[in-house]
């Protein structure tokens, strides 16, 4: 897409770090903490904010504290606050603390699926359609993301099809949106195009997310031929926070610094300013304690400038 077409088109960006960033941390982030850092995204102009997710504390240790960052995170009107739920009393939990939209996960892929979240493809369908059901006469959106849809690291390609199979029967049962998530970076550009294109045509009345990892240095790229497709809403996570650790090889998710830097260049409104987010950003590696992949943190701003160097000296 040219700039000119590009110039004030809207896009959404949803931040997932505090969840799929903060549930692979092995130290556990501090609760004032972490309400602190989602209020602070809240200001940022975003669109959606993944908070955490109600699963078992056995399960994801660093989000045994869900309930409380949900019910004490201040609420700002033009966000949308969602949470991970993986079942019927993940459900219920999320419905107590009044989340805004419900996020369902399931794979593409057979063997990522069992290696996840323990369950085959069939099983976690029947589960999900429990939770939609339960939750169905809320007022709260329903969204599923759709793991390994562009390959799975231990099957290799995924047939597209498959992928739409299991859109349309979530569809079907009364999602509103569906997420495409390239778990593991094995996405590219072209394929990228043609998924997009498809599912745009298939599923018109969806909500459709693209979640990109950068693990092979293609987050970018591929959220550039997701644009020429008319896709606008992308998941990111700041500093490039987070990854599976159920798929070998994943690194973290699209860095949203550097995606909100290209795309506000290019001339979209992404409601982000630059910089409110590197600020929140700046804090983030002596949060998580340790270094993040962000480029935008080391390099800065396009518009960043520098004193000239000093003359050599003189031989």
């Amino acid at each position: 897409m040219s700039l000119q077409t590009a110039n004030g088109k809207k896009l959404y960006i949803q931040e997932v770090a505090p969840r799929d960033g903060f549930q692979n941390e092995k130290q556990f982030i501090d609760t004032d903490r972490k309400i602190a850092f989602v209020d602070r995204l809240s200001d940022a102009g975003y669109a959606k904010i993944e908070v955490t997710s109600f699963v078992s504390p056995k399960a994801i240790p660093a989000l045994r504290d869900a309930e409380e960052v949900m019910r004490r995170i201040r609420r700002n009107p033009d966000v949308v606050y969602a949470a991970l739920v993986p079942n019927v009393r993940g459900a219920e939990r999320a419905m107590d603390c009044e989340v805004d939209e419900i996020n369902l996960v399931m794979s593409a892929s057979e063997t990522h699926n069992v290696a996840n979240l323990r369950m085959t493809r069939a099983q976690s369908l029947a589960q999900l359609a429990d939770v939609i059901a339960s939750v169905s006469r809320e007022r709260v959106a329903i969204n599923v993301s759709l793991s390994t849809v562009f390959g799975c690291p231990m099957e290799g390609d995924v047939d597209p099809y498959q992928v739409f199979e299991l859109a349309a029967r979530f569809a079907a049962l009364g999602v509103h949106g569906v997420t495409l998530c390239d778990t593991t970076g094995m996405a590219y550009p072209s394929q990228v195009a043609r998924i997009a294109r498809e599912a745009r045509k298939l599923f018109p009345t969806l909500t459709l997310t693209l979640h990109f990892h950068d693990t092979r240095g293609m987050a970018l790229a591929n959220t550039l031929a997701a644009l020429d497709e008319g896709i606008d809403r992308f998941d990111a996570s700041l500093g490039g926070l987070g990854g599976c650790p159920y798929a070998p090889g994943a690194s973290g998710n699209a860095c949203t610094e550097d995606l909100v830097h290209m795309l506000n260049l290019m001339g979209y409104d992404t409601g982000i300013e630059e910089h409110t987010l590197l600020d929140v950003a700046s804090g983030l590696p002596e949060l998580v304690g340790h270094a993040l992949p962000s480029h935008l943190s080391k390099a800065g701003l396009r518009s960043r400038r520098h004193p000239a160097p000093g003359s050599r000296p003189t031989p």
